[in-house]
């Protein structure tokens, strides 16, 4: 049995060490936010937070998780409760087909969790391990700054204003 803590309750699974993250939430605790993509860290759609940081959870095992903080999209809000990243992406239609969706909202929040200030190239570059095949890049990043700018504080030199 490892104790892991997902979405701030202690959550006992009885999974081999090496198992990947992913597996555990989407198997054991039926948390299907995060979604399998690649498999190599390489889309970002799996993407969840631990300790405030975003991380594959597609690569990364259970073994280096106990006593870490685990957070998931369902962690963040819920559909009649969104958290301000969620609601930002939902006024800015960010979402095509939504499968990158939560590793993009996962990345967003880890960045606005930093910094409500974040400049335009430090929001590009955290939210660039994740692909979105739609190519809804552009509504995306508009819902980054939406987001920031709903949390006080904006993205400091937006290649577009927030409205």
């Amino acid at each position: 049995m490892i104790e892991l803590s997902v979405n701030g309750r202690t959550e006992r699974v009885d999974a081999d060490a090496s198992t990947p993250l992913l597996y555990v939430l989407r198997d054991d605790l039926g948390l299907v936010a995060a979604k399998f993509g690649c498999g190599l860290g390489q889309c970002g759609a799996c993407t969840v937070l631990v300790d405030d940081q975003p991380v594959f959870s597609c690569i990364t095992s259970i073994a280096a998780l106990p006593g870490r903080a685990i957070t998931t999209v369902e962690g963040l809000g819920t559909p009649d409760k969104p958290g301000i990243v969620q609601r930002a992406f939902e006024m800015e239609q960010a979402a095509q087909c939504g499968y990158c969706i939560p590793g993009m909202i996962a990345r967003a929040e880890a960045l606005l969790r930093h910094s409500t200030t974040p400049s335009e190239d430090e929001m590009r570059t955290a939210m660039s391990p994740s692909l979105c095949r739609c190519g809804t890049h552009m509504r995306i990043l508009r819902a980054v700054r939406r987001a920031a700018s709903m949390r006080g504080g904006g993205v400091v030199d937006p290649a577009e204003r927030v409205a």
